[in-house]
């Protein structure tokens, strides 16, 4: 090795790739910025163009990352999800059922009633009847999963012995998620009329203790 060579900084030798927590903060960024100009523009008007300048990527980064809007969208949404299940893993929880159950509607009601979170169902209801991609995406990013887990959950065999012999297990998550959402019609029309968060969570308590009673053996 040269004099010059062993004079070059260190800092300057090892510069290569970036960290993988590098790339995990810019992925984090972008995903963000998707997020942010699909609430502000709909997703439909907003073009990968867009959202590659405001994250300061390339179009190609977005679909070698996601495959293109539709792969992005749904980690926008998957994002969301992991504050709902963060923690929890309804696969392997051991509490009693009410209390898993519990906690899972106290965080999905908050997450349903995030004003971000309302913002993009209106734009997947405005946009989705004419691009079918954007509900397949919003669909499989979201619901299905979710359903998928409580499914999960309820056919657990130390879970499925608690419910009724009558209780149809492909209904359950569709009526657990209804019984946490409440009036989703007023929530839209009225969201000034949302009640405080002490009513509303009694308001939960009261739904969830309906649910309890139609599905439950003993209760």
């Amino acid at each position: 090795m040269s004099k010059a060579q062993s004079e070059i900084p260190a800092t300057v030798k090892s510069a290569g790739r970036p960290k993988a927590s590098e790339v995990e903060a810019r992925t984090q960024e972008l995903i963000h910025a998707a997020g942010c100009l699909i609430l502000r523009h709909g997703y439909t008007k907003v073009s990968l163009e867009a959202i590659a300048r405001e994250a300061r990527v390339a179009v190609r980064t977005i679909y070698v990352k996601f495959g293109g809007k539709a792969g992005l969208l749904k980690a926008v949404l998957a994002s969301r999800r992991e504050r709902l299940f963060a923690g929890h893993n309804m696969d392997i929880d051991t509490r009693p059922l009410r209390e898993i159950v519990d906690d899972f509607a106290r965080s999905f009601y908050d997450l349903l009633v995030d004003p971000d979170t309302m913002a993009m169902q209106r734009v997947v209801i405005a946009e989705a009847g004419s691009n079918p991609e954007l509900a397949e995406a919003f669909y499989e990013g979201g619901p299905r999963l979710t359903r998928e887990t409580l499914h999960r959950f309820f056919a657990r065999p130390d879970i499925r012995c608690q419910l009724r012999d009558d209780v149809p297990l492909d209904l359950l998550p569709i009526h657990l998620i209804g019984c946490i959402c409440g009036d989703p019609i007023g929530r839209f029309l009225f969201p000034d009329a949302e009640p405080s968060r002490e009513e509303a969570r009694r308001q939960l308590t009261a739904r969830l203790d309906l649910f309890y009673i139609s599905v439950l053996k003993n209760c």
